[in-house]
């Protein structure tokens, strides 16, 4: 009955896809009206005794009617070798015709073509944001050519290291880095995040965005087909082709189903003529609306509406699901696990906290051990440096004689001393310990990393700098308890620093100087003790424990690695999406449940009423199509919110 999405490279024309999501269900509506409008003339011809015409109206009605719902079901049967709801339809069509009912079986068929008009139009509908990001996605770019003049390219033909010029208003064509210019980048498209983001030199920005203020050039990073925005929209597309285990369920169960009813409908032609005394005509009528009345339209779209508006709006929230699986999944999840470095920390050490030898000045320190520190790639130094341009308006000094000892510090010669900036093994072990009385414990404690600085023989300050935990984690971790799952913090950092960030993030408990290859184990213990565990990284070294939880969860400013493996991505780093993730999967869900419970009552209902001959072929008619159509319409509320 529902067409799957194909993926990106089997996918359609865009004329194909036009004709699909907006022309069919008009010519469905169309053929729909022509059939009601030769219903009401057979039925006006019958009422003047010109029974030849009223018949040839009716068989119009058919044909123009049940054209594509015949087509469609006849296919289905010849490529799956079983039949489907579609026959049921045409049989019970035709059966009323043969005994004379040819004005219900006509209602039948129209009602069942505009159904499935209604159909075709509300499975486009589930299908909107996967064509809207499609559509995001410009076809030229402006290159900057060898002699430094700009031409107007396909996106397909730019290559790796290209460089593009950029206006304000225009898509970016493809991923790469910034070159030259400042701008303000929209990139609801790829993190459903609504604020622009300010972009500067060597920032990175992806296909897909909006450039809202600036024009900047971009070094070309990613072939148009690598992009991350086409892995978003292969994601998806594979996604919504992915069924569930319930759908599954329930389309191995239809065709068990369909052969049921139509030998039930065998004996209904014969067994109440004996049994009740019925004559032919009323034993075949009811029958005939048997067909109808159990056919499980209603049931066989009870799912997958609902799966696919669910799988749209994660997307445009910046939640991808890789399959129905994972979504139907995750409502059941009693535990998350959490690396701990750019899950939820930001992954980058921060200067917290600075203590200068009284009677010196922070500035003057702090602008010596930034000019020191530039010469050094590791991150501690880093953030020094940023410390300083972020607190002090001048330039750093420049200096020389620097020497950096990896592992250890950095040394430089300024004026008559020599300065030394490191860990307290490297400016000596008891100098460290006796500056500040206790500094360095009561940092080390609050789970901070402390640097030296060493002016000749005399510690002069201490540099106090902490992976900080995200802003929102605490609030993700509250969210998560409210729906009692238990969460676990894995790190390989020592047991004070991760005892610090598990009591500031809030989690239940937390591993400490957990390598990469032991994550591994600890989320197979995990799976021991709850039947559904979730994993949420972002780093190569996280891709094993991904794979082995049973829903991992990638943070999408992570390596491409996790976002392969993991089964949703979170395309902007945000935490408190996963409980959002979590709600979607419980209301979707619920709604199949409601989906279910509500058609299986229908059929039961109809079928009862049809025993009881209180229900004649339209009103059975109604009541199937009309428990289809709004079973449909109940999945769409997944769209909103």
């Amino acid at each position: 009955m529902f067409t799957d999405t194909k993926p990106l490279a089997q996918q359609e024309p865009e004329s194909n896809s036009l004709f699909s999501e907006k022309i069919l269900p008009h010519i469905e509506l169309i053929a729909a009206g022509i059939s009601g409008l030769l219903i009401l003339t057979g039925w006006f011809m019958a009422h003047q005794e010109a029974q030849t015409l009223s018949i040839v109206s009716y068989v119009l009605a058919f044909i123009i009617g049940g054209f594509a719902k015949a087509k469609e079901g006849i296919e289905e049967t010849i490529a799956n070798k079983e039949l489907n709801v579609e026959m049921l339809m045409v049989f019970a069509a035709v059966g009323s015709a043969i005994i004379g009912y040819w004005t219900e079986g006509a209602i039948l068929i129209f009602i069942f073509a505009v159904s499935g008009a209604l159909e075709t139009y509300t499975m486009n509908k589930s299908h909107k944001e996967i064509s809207a990001l499609m559509n995001l996605q410009p076809e030229k770019a402006w290159k900057i050519t060898s002699d430094g003049t700009t031409e107007l390219i396909p996106v397909a033909d730019l290559s790796i290291s290209d460089q593009i010029i950029i206006k304000p208003g225009e898509r970016v064509p493809a991923d790469g880095k910034i070159l030259s210019g400042t701008t303000s980048i929209d990139e609801a498209a790829i993190t459903g995040e609504s604020l622009p983001v300010t972009k500067d030199c060597s920032d990175e920005v992806f296909a897909g965005t909006v450039n809202i203020s600036g024009s900047i050039t971009v070094e070309i990073t990613k072939n148009a087909d690598e992009t991350l925005f086409q892995k978003i929209i292969a994601l998806v597309q594979s996604a919504q082709s992915e069924k569930s285990p319930s759908q599954a369920f329930i389309e191995k169960f239809e065709g068990t189903y369909v052969k049921v009813v139509l030998s039930i409908v065998v004996i209904m032609m014969f067994l109440p003529h004996f049994v009740l005394g019925w004559s032919w005509n009323e034993t075949f009528y009811r029958a005939m609306i048997l067909l109808v009345v159990a056919s499980p339209c209603a049931l066989v779209a009870s799912i997958m509406p609902a799966t696919l508006s669910a799988i749209s709006n994660g997307a445009r929230s910046g939640i991808l699901f890789k399959g129905g699986v994972h979504l139907e999944n995750l409502a059941a999840v009693q535990a998350i696990a959490f690396d701990k470095t750019g899950t939820l920390t930001k992954g980058v050490p921060t200067v917290t906290d600075i203590h200068i030898k009284e009677g010196l000045s922070e500035e003057e320190i702090l602008l010596y051990a930034a000019s020191i520190e530039n010469h050094s790639n590791h991150p501690l130094a880093k953030a020094i440096v940023d410390k300083a341009a972020a607190t002090i308006n001048k330039p750093l000094l420049t200096l020389d004689n620097v020497q950096n000892l990896a592992g250890f510090g950095v040394t430089a010669k300024l004026g008559d001393k020599e300065w030394k900036i490191g860990k307290a093994d490297f400016v000596g072990p008891d100098d460290a310990k006796s500056f500040g009385k206790d500094l360095f414990n009561r940092l080390s404690e609050s789970g901070k990393t402390v640097v030296f600085v060493k002016a000749g023989d005399e510690i002069i300050a201490c540099i106090g700098l902490k992976d900080i935990v995200r802003t929102q984690a605490n609030d993700a971790i509250q969210l998560l308890k409210d729906y009692h799952i238990h969460t676990v913090m894995l790190t390989g950092d020592s047991e004070k620093t991760a005892s610090a960030i598990a009591q500031e993030s809030n989690v239940h408990e937390y591993i400490a100087e957990c390598l990469p290859e032991q994550k591994v184990n600890h989320i197979k213990n995990l799976k021991e003790r709850y039947p559904i565990v979730a994993m949420v990284g972002d780093g190569i070294n996280d891709a094993p424990a991904l794979a082995t939880a049973n829903i991992g969860i990638a943070m999408g400013g992570g390596t491409d690695v996790a976002l392969e493996t993991a089964d949703i991505v979170l395309m902007k780093n945000d935490l408190p999406k996963i409980a959002k993730a979590i709600k979607l999967s419980k209301r979707m869900n619920a709604i199949v449940k409601q989906n279910i419970i509500f058609s299986i009552s229908v059929i039961l209902l109809l079928v009862i009423s049809n025993l009881l001959q209180a229900v004649d072929l339209p009103f059975g008619v109604i009541g199937h199509e009309g428990s289809t159509i709004l079973v449909i319409l109940n999945s769409l509320r997944l769209l909103r919110g």
